[in-house]
């Protein structure tokens, strides 16, 4: 294996790959070697997007257009990279959306409320239930990307930020099923600058 591509012969699995974070990670995946299985909705974004890692990393890159908040839509999506690839080694759990910032509770409009959830909540429940036995099968790697507001109120949004204290409590009380099944759990804690989508080079290996 060449030292500069540590995860060569690998399969990751990453979740709102479209942009910011997911992007990044997802490009800092190939660089180090690793396969990659583009999740979002935005189909136009996620073939860019294989199309680039594969003439840059000459990784293979399999876009994925996938509504993590629909069950159904996820168990189909993970099939179908196990179709492709027969593996899973590293999922990053990094679909998430935002609304509702600056309303009171009296004034938070009922489908933001409901997007969120199902995005932040549901979302990333159906993506842990439907990979953890492929991980289980590799003794892989669950990346759960957190948020600053995962630990600190916000007066300003609260229903956002209500979400990422449940992703934190979920991605830590799973430790010891998982690590039962020689699954790796990191929380990427408070992903900043230094780490996300403004200069693009977001790495998974040093963000934890």
């Amino acid at each position: 294996m060449d030292s500069g591509t540590p995860l060569a012969g690998t399969v990751a699995v990453v979740t709102g790959a479209s942009s910011g974070i997911g992007k990044a990670t997802a490009a800092s995946l190939a660089r180090y070697g690793s396969d990659v299985g583009l999740v979002a909705r935005r189909q136009s974004r996620l073939e860019a997007l294989a199309s680039r890692l594969r003439d840059e990393h000459g990784v293979a890159a399999m876009p994925v257009p996938t509504d993590v908040s629909d069950e159904t839509a996820v168990s189909a999506a993970v099939e179908s990279v196990i179709d492709e690839f027969g593996r899973i080694d590293t999922v990053v759990s990094n679909a998430g959306v935002s609304a509702g910032e600056g309303s009171s509770i009296p004034e938070v409009d009922m489908d933001d409320f409901e997007t969120v959830n199902a995005v932040n909540i549901d979302g990333t429940f159906y993506v842990v239930r439907n990979t953890m036995d492929h991980l289980a099968e590799t003794s892989g790697t669950l990346i759960f990307v957190g948020s600053f507001d995962g630990h600190y109120p916000r007066p300003d949004n609260p229903i956002y930020t209500a979400s990422k204290w449940w992703l934190r409590g979920f991605a830590h009380s799973i430790e010891v099923e998982a690590g039962d099944r020689d699954i790796g759990v990191p929380l990427v804690r408070c992903p900043g600058v230094g780490f996300g989508g403004r200069n693009g080079r977001f790495s998974p290996l040093r963000a934890f």
